[in-house]
Parts: structure tokens; C-alpha cells; sequence
């Protein structure tokens, strides 16, 4: 992916040890960097301060979201110690990206987020839920079929999505007064999303979700539809039917198995929500 010193980057690597082969000390330019690192070992050194990080491997991985802030030209250095193969996505937006979209009066945007942008090697980790896990492998493998323009902007579409979720996670943890719950609850609401995400072809009943989410269902209920503009149980229908869409399209499974998918026991009632949804029948779509 081209990269300048004024856009956004967005990379990968899998199987090698390292990022890097040059371990002489490097110049970097100012920028905020954010690293996911699915399995293996980083050390590296910016301007003589360490940085270790270790997820792991095998069984025994633990992801890791790591987030730096570069506010000046610096530089680093590669400390290359590990051989364990890496499997990491790597965001960064230099200082011009990031001064386009923090030019906003100071008061309307993020006092945390802003005072984390204002120091110089300030960092926060944090371990990423399975969205975030997800977004970060689509980056390492995306679509086979995308290549351009379209490739660039899936790929930056997939980082800004584990951008805004890592800022949030830095918001709710730097700011812990209690007049946030709506931060509070966002955060709840997306661990929801990706619990059901996970498990739409079993029960998805709302005592079940609410223990998973640790909260009252009528508190869930209403969190979801106020950060989402969806019922909980109108978001869990809309994804059972886009995944039976998806199979229809791509594995010509029968409009029967589609229905059961989907969560419908009557093929007139799933036919007339399929319609409503995309336009077209289930036998339209099928291939």
C-alpha cells in the first residue's frame, strides 16, 4: 500500500520473526501508531525509551491492541531478540492526517484523547475483543478479488473501524467519572454485537445475552437501541438474514436451509422479509 508522510497507513506482516531487518537506529517522522499483534514478540526502542510487547503463541496467544503516540521526529530502533513468527497489523497516521481530524474547536472533541496525542511517547494497551481480532485478520487477508483503489480503501476501512474502537477503549479507561455511562455502555454494546456475531446460529435468547453482558435485559435493551437505532433483537434478525443472503449467493444452499439460517420456521414469512430487506426473493439470489 503507498504510504506518504501525510496519510494514513495501514500494513501487515505474517510469518517472519521481524518487521524489520535493519537494527541500526532509524528516523521516523512524528505520527500515532497502532499496533495488534496476534501472536509473536516486539521489542523496539524510540528515542532510547524500550518498548516490549509479547502475545504469544499457540494455544497460549493473548492479542494485544497497542497504541503510541510519536509527537516529534524520532528515532528508532529495532531490538530483534524473537523468533517467533509474527502475525500483526500495524495503523499509523502521521501528524498532518491526525491535525485534519482533530481541527475542531477543543471543547467539542476528546479531552483524553487529545491529551494522549499531546505527549510525546505516550502508549495505553489493552487486550481487543473478537471484532477488533476479526477486522485485524481481514487486513492480513483481505479479498483475493480487490486490488487498487478498492483494496486501499477496504483496507482503511478495516483500520479505521479498530481505530475508533481502540480510541473508545482509551476514553472509558482515562476518564472513569461517573456522568460517562454512555461511554460505559457503548462499550458493553459492541461486546453484545460481537457476542452475537459469534453465535447466530444458536439460541440467542435475551436472558442469555444479558449474562453474557453482565447487565439487566431491559438495561441492554435500551442501551442497544440508543447507540445503535436498532432493537437488539431487529439487529440479531438483519445479521441472521445477511448471512443467509451471503449463503444463498456463494454456496447455493437450499432456500429451506437459508429460512432455518435466518431463524424462520415459515418459508412464505422468511421469503417476505428476504424481499423487503434486499428487493429480490431467496430463489433470485440462489446460485
Amino acid at each position: 500500500m503507498h504510504y506518504t508522510p501525510d496519510d494514513l497507513f495501514v500494513g501487515a506482516i505474517e510469518n517472519t520473526p521481524h518487521c524489520s531487518n535493519v537494527t541500526a537506529e532509524q528516523e521516523i517522522w512524528s505520527k500515532f501508531m497502532l499496533m495488534v499483534l496476534l501472536q509473536g514478540s516486539q521489542h523496539f526502542m524510540i528515542d532510547d525509551v524500550p518498548f516490549r510487547l509479547n502475545s504469544g503463541q499457540g494455544d497460549r496467544k493473548t492479542p494485544i491492541v497497542f497504541m503510541l503516540n510519536v509527537a516529534k521526529p524520532s528515532k528508532l530502533r529495532f531490538i530483534n531478540e524473537s523468533n517467533i513468527p509474527l502475525r500483526k497489523v500495524m495503523i499509523s497516521a502521521p501528524t498532518p492526517w491526525l491535525e485534519r481530524l482533530m481541527a475542531r474547536p477543543e471543547e467539542s472533541g476528546s479531552p483524553v484523547l487529545r491529551q494522549f496525542l499531546g505527549r510525546h511517547l505516550a502508549h495505553f494497551s489493552f487486550a481487543p475483543g473478537r471484532q477488533v481480532v476479526q477486522l485485524s485478520e481481514k487486513i492480513i487477508h483481505p479479498p483475493q478479488a480487490l486490488e487498487g483503489e478498492l483494496e486501499t480503501l477496504y483496507l482503511k476501512a478495516q483500520a479505521l473501524d479498530i481505530m475508533w474502537q481502540a480510541c473508545l477503549a482509551l476514553e472509558t479507561e482515562g476518564r472513569k467519572e461517573p456522568q460517562l455511562p454512555s461511554l460505559m455502555s457503548l462499550r458493553t454494546c459492541e461486546r453484545i454485537k460481537e457476542f452475537i456475531l459469534a453465535n447466530l446460529g444458536s439460541d440467542l435468547t435475551i436472558d442469555r445475552i444479558a449474562g453474557e453482558a453482565g447487565a439487566s435485559p431491559s438495561t441492554i435493551q435500551r442501551h442497544f437501541k440508543e447507540h445503535f437505532g436498532l432493537t437488539l433483537f431487529d439487529f440479531i434478525r438483519q445479521k441472521r438474514l445477511e448471512a443467509a443472503h451471503h449463503a444463498l449467493a456463494s454456496e447455493g444452499i437450499s432456500v429451506a436451509w437459508a429460512a432455518h439460517m435466518a431463524g424462520y420456521n415459515n418459508l412464505s414469512s422468511f421469503t417476505t422479509a428476504f424481499r423487503k430487506a434486499y428487493g429480490v426473493t431467496p430463489k433470485q439470489v440462489r446460485v
